[in-house]
């Protein structure tokens, strides 16, 4: 990510020739040369030494307009890649499907002699509900026929509605039972045994992850492990899309999935170890992952990603383009995370072989800064300055205690207190330790507490410990104008602690445009710490740092911030 000291070189191998495939490089999006966008990739070999992508229905190019019906395309080398026609006509959809379905997130597999696409069918008769689809090939590219019935048929929550039967993903066992995972945040994600053929779903189904947290899951074999991908947040909020992949693992196919911490990704506070997440540079919203696994061994994530300066395929706030991207997936120490921890490439990158990549470097707190450090041991100083001034904000043995306000900063509320001081020059790294209690499970929208770097109401990156529906997260969100409007996103940076939880803003400035870039850390013991995605602010303004403490005054909770500290970075 942009702040490793430098990107590491990604390595492939993938034609007959070593020296050949050693001199090439590959720059992203891997899929410019047919589509601007082409979201929740999946590649697959075929057994004619191509290899095969399958998108989602979209326009593939500006302008274009009408969808196509799970674009395919074909490539020699994972690199270089060519549309291969749509999976599906214009008059093809499943016969339970509503005329106006579209049809989402394939992911195609080899069983037996044929070909099998599982497909979301966003639409369904009678009632509207999704559905997981799934239709046979004899080739990678088609023709495909849809079975007369969805692999999962839809699924009616307990409270009313439907739940979102979105995202397959298959995985085969070592002795051929075969698997597939789905849903999406209305019902989290749930995985089901299938019949040999692969066409339908059997017996009771294991929800594997919460729900409104995960998506878009992946789940595949190594060393005797399960890993499950799968990704959080807002997939497509333009310029400040958050989206980001995180993974569990699991001796079972049917989990329970934990993270690198050893948290259950299948509880209130869930966890998640990061594998992508935006890393300061060109693209936002890196998530949908898929897996493929190259001729000579190396692993690759294929997954989609937003150009936050050409957001829209078309009109502003319209269709988000997405294109395919593809970087070097480095397992260390058993956990998956992409180019050694540097995320998304954005430059030219080299085919060379990594056979040992080493973890990147992440931020790492130098000296106190003590003329910007507050102790909360008095009052609050003249340093301090309060937009929208909240009497209730005392300070008092050693805390500054808040009381949630019924107030925001997102969209048009901007009515919510915030309390700044002065950032240090250069490159530093700000800490606060808050106790937030947002108790378990029940819906809490959205009280949250923590810190942000801001410049304005329209224009802010905001770190918190946060009530999602059920769910407790780390959120780093980020607001800025656009076309007229404001774009607001966040990405998850981390689990919070119960009660407790310590919170991280490491600053740069990137010496190449001179903006303002921060990344996450999220503790729950103040010493071991996880690392998550990067915002960025404008190079010509000037932010100041500080707390919030908002989102709802339902039930009554206070926020206790015991310090704001400034370390060198």
């Amino acid at each position: 990510m942009r702040f490793a000291v430098v990107l590491l070189a990604v390595g492939l191998l993938l034609t007959p020739s070593a020296a050949r495939a050693d001199a090439r490089v590959y720059t992203n999006p891997v899929s410019a040369s047919f589509a601007d966008t082409f979201a929740d990739p999946m590649v697959i070999p075929g057994d004619d030494h191509h290899w095969y992508a399958y998108g989602t229905s979209d326009p593939l190019r500006e302008g274009e307009g009408t969808p196509h019906r799970i674009p395919m395309a074909r490539s020699t080398d994972l690199v270089n890649w060519s549309y291969a026609g749509d999976a599906f006509g214009a008059d093809q959809l499943p016969a339970y499907a509503r005329p106006t379905a579209a049809l989402w997130a394939p992911d195609v597999r080899k069983i037996g002699n044929r070909w099998v696409m599982y497909v979301t069918v966003t639409e369904t008769e009678p009632d509207g509900a999704s559905a997981i689809g799934v239709a046979t090939a004899p080739t990678p590219t088609g023709p495909w026929t849809f079975a007369p019935e969805p692999a999962v048929p839809p699924r009616a929550a307990p409270d009313g509605g439907w739940w979102w039967t979105f995202d397959p993903a298959q995985v085969t066992t070592p002795d051929g039972v075969r698997y597939l995972y789905y849903g999406s945040y209305f019902g989290g994600i749930w995985a089901s045994r299938l019949t040999a053929d692969g066409l339908r779903i059997t017996g009771e189904p294991t929800r594997v992850a919460i729900d409104n947290k995960f998506e878009g899951a992946y789940v595949v074999r190594r060393s005797g492990w399960y890993y499950l991908f799968a990704s959080s947040a807002n997939c497509c909020a333009g310029p400040t899309t958050g989206y980001s992949v995180s993974v569990g693992r699991s001796r079972s196919p049917l989990g329970p999935f934990v993270d690198r911490d050893g948290q259950s990704l299948n509880v209130s506070r869930a966890g998640g170890t990061p594998v992508i997440a935006p890393n300061g540079n060109r693209w936002v919203g890196t998530g949908h992952n898929g897996l493929v696994t190259d001729r000579r061994g190396q692993d690759w994530l294929v997954y989609h990603a937003i150009d936050r300066a050409d957001p829209y395929l078309d009109e502003p706030f319209g269709v988000n383009e997405r294109p395919m991207l593809l970087d070097r997936l480095d397992w260390i120490g058993g956990w998956p995370t992409v180019n050694g921890g540097a995320w998304a490439s954005s430059s030219p990158s080299s085919l060379r072989a990594v056979p040992r990549p080493r973890p990147v470097p992440v931020p790492q707190p130098g000296r106190l800064l003590p003329s910007y450090t507050d102790e909360f041991r008095g009052g609050l100083g003249a340093a301090w300055d309060f937009v929208r001034p909240d009497p209730a904000a005392t300070v008092s043995g050693g805390q500054l205690r808040w009381p949630v306000q019924g107030a925001d900063l997102t969209g048009d509320s901007d009515d919510a207190g915030v309390l700044l001081r002065d950032a240090p020059a250069g490159n530093w790294i700000a800490e606060t330790r808050v106790s937030l209690d947002l108790g378990e499970d029940t819906v809490r929208n959205f009280q949250q507490a923590g810190m942000i770097a801001y410049v304005d109401d329209d224009q802010f990156a905001r770190l918190s410990t946060v009530a999602i529906w059920n769910t407790r997260q780390v959120e780093f969100g980020k607001e800025m104008p656009y076309a007229g409007r404001t774009s607001y996103g966040g990405t998850i940076a981390g689990t919070p602690g119960r009660t407790t939880t310590w919170l991280r803003l490491a600053h740069r400035v990137d010496p190449a445009n001179g903006e303002h870039e921060y990344r996450a850390g999220v503790s729950r013991d103040g010493r071991n710490w996880t690392w998550g995605g990067v915002w960025t602010l404008p190079a010509d303004t000037d932010p100041r740092i500080g707390l919030v403490a908002h989102g709802g005054a339902e039930p009554a909770v206070t926020a206790s911030f015991d310090y704001l500290r400034f370390y060198r970075g």
